[in-house]
């Protein structure tokens, strides 16, 4: 049996002990690269904050943008800060000192926010899917149906089944009596590595958590894959090549963004915890906790010609962009003037 220092532990019975803390190894066997990967994520990390930040500021500085589509992309820049934070902190100052300690209630708090975070992100998704599928497939009941006293029904739905679905996975898994080692091979605490520290059978967490995260995925995944079937559907139908275009712009950046979610999310959980490589669970982990939420805003940035005219209007409220618009003015009149002369 692994020693543990003074502190990390209460002395229970002869052969069990209470974890008091954990100590997250991160990517401690990646010597040297310590100092590099640290400043990547925090790149990575700012990066992800002010896109999010600008696209929440351009939605509600912006009333050209006060619908219901825009209203759902600013809950999900909005999760999207949290999501993020709830895991790259910590992950930086694991970096840095090698071997992080984190509570063992900083522990359970980390895997709450995390597990709820995920779980309304998949609501999000499914209900902005939804939208764009009325907006495409209905545009007559389009107004009527998506009030704003039924998108705020939506997004309080959202987040409320989110917080409440990690309630159970974390009572069963933090419940567990933990012994031996109290090292944590991974950069956050997620359910298989927190898992393999006890010294009894997880089984009944393990599945617990899997009947509820399948539950709270397939329905959502499945509304999202009907609704782009049938946007599809009626895409196709259109006559013009131009209001083909038109229509599948309005949903492209998060059919993209709904296909990284997906994919990333599913490719760590669909293997048994039992089976799954620490390597491998932290390259795939780094997918969806650090590279997916920095890419969002870009796509739904980059994609979509309201928010990249909302942000450009935002950044260009200062006298520096102002001086530069009368410079082009100034220079457009001259040449205007000069054509005048040459006519007469």
């Amino acid at each position: 049996m692994e020693k543990l220092t003074h502190g990390q532990l209460n002395t229970t019975n002869w052969n069990e002990t209470s974890i008091t803390e954990f100590i997250l190894l991160g990517f401690g066997n990646l010597y040297g690269l310590q100092i590099i990967l640290f400043m990547i994520f925090l790149a990575i990390y700012i990066i992800t904050l002010s896109g999010n930040i600008l696209i929440l500021l351009a939605v509600s500085t912006n009333r050209g943008l006060h619908t219901p589509m825009y209203f759902f992309l600013g809950n999900f820049s909005f999760l999207e800060i949290w999501y993020t934070t709830s895991i790259i902190p910590k992950m930086l100052r694991t970096l840095l000192t090698m071997h992080e300690t984190i509570s063992f209630s900083a522990c359970i708090a980390q895997f709450y926010f995390f597990g709820s975070m995920a779980v309304i992100e998949c609501y999000l998704l499914a209900v902005m899917s939804y939208d764009r599928y009325l907006a495409i497939c209905n545009p007559l009941r389009y107004t009527t149906i998506m009030n704003i006293k039924i998108c705020l029904q939506m997004a309080a739905c959202s987040w409320i089944s989110g917080f409440l679905t990690s309630i159970a996975p974390i009572v069963l898994t933090f419940s567990l009596p933990f012994c031996a080692s109290n090292k944590i091979d991974h950069f956050f605490c997620d359910l298989a590595p927190v898992t393999k520290l006890s010294c009894s059978d997880p089984h009944v967490a393990e599945i617990t958590t899997f009947i509820l995260a399948s539950m709270v995925t397939i329905g959502p995944f499945l509304l999202t894959v009907s609704s782009y079937v049938n946007i599809i559907s009626t895409i196709l139908k259109i006559p013009s090549a131009q209001g083909k275009q038109k229509a599948f712009s309005t949903c492209s950046s998060h059919l993209i963004v709904v296909t990284l979610f997906y994919g990333t999310l599913g490719t760590i959980y669909a293997a048994p915890s039992a089976k799954q490589s620490p390597v491998l669970n932290k390259l795939f982990s780094l997918l969806y906790t650090v590279i997916t939420p920095m890419m969002n805003p870009m796509i739904y940035s980059l994609r979509n010609k309201d928010v990249k005219e909302a942000l450009r209007k935002l950044i260009c409220k200062n006298s520096y962009c102002t001086c530069i618009n009368n410079m082009v003015d100034q220079e457009t009149m001259f040449k205007e003037m000069a054509v005048e002369v040459e006519k007469t």
